[in-house]
């Protein structure tokens, strides 16, 4: 079966979320970072996969995550230093060696990501070498492999509308069989609250006694 590592940042206010502060504010972006965070390992259990394992930045042992509170199934790891692409490379590369079988690599950044796509993504790694959701801003929110493919990760345009498309040329080039799932939405910039579902709303997050979306 396959195995899910979910990468996150310690939802603190003033790390997380921070290109949300201006429109929420920096416990407002906090708040909402740990909703999104709750709610993805909620859906990455829900996905029934062999093994959940939540890969943070800070490491575990941090402080910062003492206020945190996580399942007890959800396995734990350190991101380490580094880029994203390295850190994305490094525990994909860990993740399988450990597995000796597919995984799955995702962020906390989508709400509207299940675990009914989590684990139709998990079924068509059995069938493909490779799995991607996209998202609208050009990225991707969850990417599997069956085996390592480093060159995925490295050199690596982050944050920008290339994304996806530059990892999709990349893995075509590989000749990788390649399954891509349905378009969603992250939640990184003000624009984005549009899309974020009404139970993140209720209670609404204020900054300047405004609603969380306009």
């Amino acid at each position: 079966m396959t195995r899910l590592v979910v990468f996150a940042k310690v939802p603190q206010a003033g790390v997380a979320k921070t290109r949300l502060i201006p429109a929420l504010g920096a416990e407002g972006a906090a708040t909402l970072a740990r909703r999104m965070l709750c709610h993805t390992l909620s859906q990455a259990l829900a996905a029934n996969v062999q093994a959940v394992e939540l890969c943070m930045s800070p490491a575990p042992s941090d402080a910062a995550w003492h206020a945190v509170a996580l399942p007890l199934a959800i396995e734990r790891s350190d991101q380490g230093d580094g880029d994203l692409g390295a850190r994305m490379g490094r525990a994909m590369a860990r993740a399988l060696a450990q597995q000796q079988g597919p995984v799955l690599l995702m962020g906390t950044d989508c709400p509207a990501l299940s675990s009914a796509h989590i684990a139709e993504a998990g079924r068509q790694l059995e069938q493909h070498d490779a799995v991607v959701v996209p998202v609208a801003d050009g990225g991707y929110v969850l990417i599997g492999l069956r085996a390592p493919c480093p060159g995925l990760f490295t050199d690596m345009a982050w944050s920008t509308p290339v994304v996806a498309a530059e990892t999709l040329r990349r893995m075509a080039s590989l000749g990788l069989r390649v399954w891509q799932g349905p378009q969603l939405h992250d939640i990184d910039e003000p624009a984005d609250l549009a899309h974020l579902p009404a139970a993140f709303t209720n209670p609404p997050f204020l900054e300047n006694n405004k609603p969380l979306a306009q």
